[in-house]
């Protein structure tokens, strides 16, 4: 499959129905997803990027009735995950004196992981690269979301090629975002920015001003993953830059495991006791052992507090919950308060380890937390609903 964008813009990538797991098995896709190319033919010919090594094969095949593929005179190459560049190795067996166009680090990344010499040619922020009558002008985006990440700007049909930036994991075959169900997409892309580009917000914030700052027109964004915009573009910018501003909404997570439900009875009590104190409020709970790690984490994110719950195992935690909270560690939630609870019979650590790991990620901690003794009674319930009472009428 291939197609025109425009003009002497095509798409030339892999649409991955059946992907169901990224990054190793730590992203959930599932929408599935595409890994985007793009092939440029003006005076001279660009590719930009290639698809994932699994595909590498078909990706050339497909790629060599689109073009010549020793009329490739440039590869660029906007980020070295293999996702983006799995296909390159397979690609430069067929041109291997073909120039690559990459940032400093992506020199780095590229021969750490494929091992080759190719003739490669370092840029930099404000680089161009002419096409004859149009140019691709370079933007280094270190940290969106790796240090060798950069976009390319094709002047003349002003289209933006922007790596992961502004994308999202999900397969269709319409392939423009304006002709998607508009909730799924919008699911994608918040899961998206939540998992992989929270932790990097104030990049974000400082990269979209510095762009904008160059006042290029913008017809279409093309990002990496995921449908393209072309219909009013700059809406996934202003997204953006209202997620990577702590964003959160009217809304408390509560999260937990349990073994033998004393736990899950305590997490429905603090959410009966927050909806008494606070009709407006979102209460939702997750029992993370049955629910998506991804989809968890979009929820935290959407979230102005968290609640997380364990019994206490073996003086610890459930691994469920250390996992959850390994990742919240890594995505460096900003500005959300924070709760523990938990069951115990014998010792009781799980709330005090809760809580530490979340006020050294950076929550804002309620000043106690809430330990019930073996399953709950009707008295501990109580006590539970009044905590979760106390907490909502404390976030007002």
């Amino acid at each position: 499959m291939s197609f025109n964008i425009k003009n002497n813009v095509h798409w030339v990538g892999k649409i991955d129905w059946e992907l169901e797991r990224f990054h190793g098995y730590e992203y959930s896709t599932h929408r599935g997803s595409s890994y985007n190319s793009y092939l440029i033919k003006e005076d001279k010919t660009a590719l930009i990027d290639t698809v994932w090594g699994p595909y590498k094969k078909e990706f050339v095949e497909n790629l060599a009735k689109e073009t010549d593929l020793g009329k490739i005179d440039y590869v660029i190459a906007n980020h070295a995950e293999p996702d983006h560049s799995g296909a390159l190795p397979e690609l430069m067996r067929h041109i291997p004196d073909t120039p690559i166009y990459c940032t400093k680090n992506g020199l780095k990344s590229f021969k750490g992981q494929y091992h080759q010499d190719w003739n490669f040619n370092v840029v930099k922020t404000g680089d161009t690269l002419s096409l004859g009558n149009k140019d691709l002008v370079f933007v280094e985006m270190p940290m969106l979301h790796w240090p060798d990440s950069m976009l390319c700007y094709l002047t003349g049909d002003s289209l933006l090629f922007s790596n992961d930036a502004f994308g999202h994991h999900f397969a269709s075959e319409l392939m423009y975002t304006d002709l998607v169900d508009q909730a799924e997409l919008y699911a994608e892309c918040i899961k998206y920015y939540a998992n992989i580009l929270t932790p990097f917000s104030p990049m974000v914030t400082k990269k979209i001003k510095e762009v904008l700052s160059l006042n290029l027109p913008l017809d279409m964004i093309c990002p990496s993953h995921g449908m393209i915009w072309r219909d009013h573009p700059e809406q996934i910018i202003e997204q953006y830059l209202k997620w990577a501003d702590n964003y959160q909404e009217n809304q408390i997570t509560i999260i937990y495991d349990t073994m033998w439900n004393g736990t899950r009875k305590v997490a429905e009590s603090i959410a009966k006791g927050i909806r008494e104190a606070d009709k407006e409020v979102a209460v939702k709970l997750y029992h993370l052992e049955k629910r998506d790690k991804n989809d968890v984490i979009t929820e935290i994110f959407k979230s102005k507090a968290v609640i997380v719950g364990s019994p206490t195992v073996n003086r610890g935690i459930l691994t469920s919950v250390a996992a959850i909270l390994e990742m919240i560690k890594g995505l460096k939630f900003k500005k959300k308060k924070g709760a523990a609870f938990g069951c115990y019979g014998w010792s009781g650590e799980s709330t005090k380890i809760i809580s530490d790991s979340l006020e050294a990620s950076g929550f804002e901690m309620a000043d106690d937390v809430l330990k019930v003794n073996w399953n709950p009674d009707d008295g501990s319930i109580e006590k539970c609903m009044a905590y979760g009472k106390e907490f909502a009428e404390n976030l007002a």
